[in-house]
């Protein structure tokens, strides 16, 4: 018996506790008390766990959604940059075409080989420029608009109606849907 004395271990909350233990707790409800506490320190801790996991998940959330928005502004920009990436060639071209209408239209002989093969150098020209997105700015006796055309005179007209565009000085292009060189007009008043 005397082995069962001091060495007996009991099961207190999953812990082996000695019988000399036992004997320096003052009662069961300072227990009682002690598993209270701890039960509340834990439940405490658990909460500042789920807040803590509720921040992060949510930090995740935001940063997800960044992500996905940074993706797609990323995306346009791409596509903006293939777009538009002949802008300065066709820029720098639009004056070669100028010359190459002024030379057709003063032209006498239209018959004449070098005429026709000039006009055949134009045509090309004018179909490999489309292909890469130019589009000519349509004016002639359409109702002006300050986004397509660039008024530099004013005529008084019996004809046309107010605000028609009744002249075209130099053409103006459209690379896909933006303007790169506004139509030069005259318009009636």
């Amino acid at each position: 018996m005397e082995n069962k004395e001091g060495k007996i271990a009991e099961e207190f909350h999953g812990e082996k506790i000695e019988n000399e233990d036992l004997k320096n707790v003052e009662s069961t409800e300072e227990l009682e008390e002690k598993d209270v506490n701890e039960v509340e320190k834990l439940k405490n801790e658990l909460e500042n766990k789920i807040r803590e996991m509720e921040d992060l998940n949510n930090r995740f959330l935001r940063l997800q959604a960044d992500f996905v928005n940074f993706k797609g502004r990323a995306e346009k920009e791409k596509e903006s940059i293939y777009s538009y990436a002949s802008e300065d060639i066709l820029n720098s071209m639009l004056p070669v075409l100028d010359n190459f209408e002024r030379a057709l239209s003063s032209s006498t002989d239209t018959e004449d080989g070098f005429y026709e093969g000039m006009e055949m150098i134009y045509n090309q020209l004018i179909k490999v420029l489309n292909e890469n997105g130019l589009e000519e700015i349509e004016a002639l006796h359409e109702k002006f608009d300050p986004n397509y055309h660039h008024a530099v005179f004013q005529e008084e007209s019996d004809e046309y109606e107010e605000g028609t565009v009744i002249e075209v000085f130099q053409k103006g292009y459209k690379l896909k849907d933006k303007v790169i060189r506004p139509s030069m007009v005259k318009v009636a008043k």
